[in-house]
């Protein structure tokens, strides 16, 4: 590592944690940084996910040799180990080490971080100029709050924390959730027919079929120019093609209970893994009555009646506002606040945290679109962000809070006229009784990218780059003023050509 460059630490390497990394070394040229991974390899939730079916789409780099348009865990495991390999980034990472503590040292500008060495639990201090929070929503698995779990006899686990260890065969399984996660690894594991899976249901969701089409261009001009058109089709496909397709595939005893009344896209989408076909299964079963409690050997429903179990899975998904690491900026704040209520600036620098930057902060996430895509507009932004402070241009930098104030406002006044709002979801973070969306961007994913395409150095306090700054900002007002001189003078030119048209006399 070179001293005399600014040190950046990058917390987690998942798939942002690499793109970061990876941006940095080609884009920037800089190489004094370190990733710090708590877990024995690189991954993250999407990359480390090993439960069975696990499955999705990625574009980051293009790879013209995927199996398939869905492709599944171990390919992109294999795509994602490539990319770090190629670029190098083994010297670069510090694995089986967890950031607890990133705190902000206003005095000599560094960051101090806590680290744990989770295999001797040492705790370790460094410091960095610039630290990324790379760890994503997806880090805290969320168990419902459902009691007894403590009591239960058998294995029992979350989706995330895959148990290889333990044979299903011949078990009773109990599965309780039924989004993304379960509805994957459920026809997987009910595959094996002495396996019998109960899955324990609380609220429907809207499932779609796995599948694409082109459309003609005829279809588009139509989109675009005839009025309420786009509207209608998208209420038609959302409902009526999603309603087809969930009656057609799934059992009709279920119909009535997997079918939502909510609008589709309040909820994430479920692309169906071939879960409703798997309800035909003579070993499936759907269990709506509430769970009342854990016990030693199963699961208490509401009605007092138990379902003795061999193992319990949780497929609930993650709390999105909980993190392991403890961010401390000016004054002793946190960054949970941010997280859980107020937002970032573009869901990526906040308030009273100078060289603090988020990948996939609050509502920056796209409902239905590509994340990978977010997450590459994300870093495109950051590296603007940082590079004065990469050349030494710039000490610091720190978002204003009137400018983060201003921006969410004009994210919640968006969001009110949104589906998001229509039902409860994990969108809504970790308070089960709030109405805020805290995860979502409220447009096209192209509005977000349009939005972060470049800095808006007025929303920013510079510390140290003050002449850098100043010459930015003349820079800046230099050419308003070219352009307005041009606009000027075009003007002029045309009225002087339109005065010679024949006939204007």
């Amino acid at each position: 590592m070179h001293r005399d460059t600014p040190r950046v630490v990058i917390v987690g390497a998942g798939i942002a944690g690499i793109t970061m990394a990876v941006n940095l070394r080609n884009k920037l040229r800089h190489d004094n940084f370190v990733i710090y991974e708590k877990a024995g390899s690189i991954g993250g939730t999407v990359v480390g996910l090993m439960f069975p079916g696990t499955g999705t789409c990625l574009s980051t780099e293009p790879n013209p040799y995927w199996e398939n348009y869905y492709i599944t865990q171990p390919e992109i495991r294999a795509y994602w180990e490539k990319i770090y390999r190629k670029h190098d980034l083994a010297s670069h990472t510090v694995f089986n080490t967890r950031v607890t503590l990133v705190e902000w040292d206003e005095e000599n500008g560094v960051h101090n971080l806590t680290l744990e060495d989770v295999m001797s639990g040492q705790t370790i201090q460094t410091q960095a100029e610039t630290v990324i929070q790379a760890v994503g929503f997806f880090t805290t698995p969320m168990y419902p709050d459902i009691p007894g779990k403590e009591k239960f006899t058998g294995p029992l686990w979350h989706s995330s924390q895959w148990r290889h260890d333990v044979d299903l065969k011949g078990m009773t399984v109990g599965v309780v959730g039924n989004g993304c996660s379960a509805t994957q690894f459920i026809p997987a594991i009910a595959a094996e027919p002495t396996t019998r899976v109960i899955n324990f249901c609380r609220t429907p969701q809207w499932i779609g079929m796995r599948s694409n089409y082109h459309y003609p261009e005829w279809a588009k001009w139509a989109f675009a120019h005839v009025p309420f058109l786009l509207h209608a089709y998208r209420s038609f496909m959302m409902i009526t093609v999603l309603t087809w397709y969930m009656r057609r595939t799934a059992p009709a005893k279920y119909h009535d209970n997997l079918i939502p009344t909510y609008p589709p896209g309040c909820k994430r989408l479920v692309l169906d893994s071939n879960y409703l076909a798997a309800l035909h299964q003579p070993n499936v079963d759907l269990n709506w009555t509430g769970i009342q409690e854990i016990v030693e050997d199963g699961i208490v429903l509401k009605t007092g009646n138990k379902v003795p179990l061999d193992a319990i899975i949780f497929g609930t998904g993650f709390y999105l506002a909980k993190r392991d690491v403890v961010f401390r900026g000016i004054g002793g704040h946190t960054l949970k606040h941010y997280f859980e209520s107020e937002g970032g600036y573009y869901g990526t620098v906040f308030p009273g945290f100078p060289n603090l930057f988020t990948i996939v902060g609050p509502n920056s996430a796209s409902a239905h679109a590509s994340l990978i895509f977010i997450i590459e507009t994300q870093v495109n932004y950051i590296m603007k962000l940082m590079k004065p402070i990469i050349n030494g241009k710039a000490k610091s930098l720190e978002v204003t809070q009137k400018a983060t104030t201003y921006y969410n406002t004009w994210i919640q006044r968006r969001m009110a006229s949104t589906i998001f709002l229509s039902c409860f979801s994990y969108y809504r973070g970790d308070n089960r009784t709030g109405a805020k969306n805290v995860a979502t961007f409220p447009g096209m994913i192209s509005l977000y990218w349009w939005i972060t395409r470049k800095p808006r150095w007025d929303d920013f306090k510079v510390v140290g780059g003050e002449q850098w700054f100043y010459q930015r900002r003349k820079v800046a007002l230099m050419n308003y003023a070219l352009v307005g001189l041009m606009v000027s003078v075009v003007g002029y030119n045309f009225s002087m050509l339109w005065k010679l048209v024949p006939g204007r006399w």
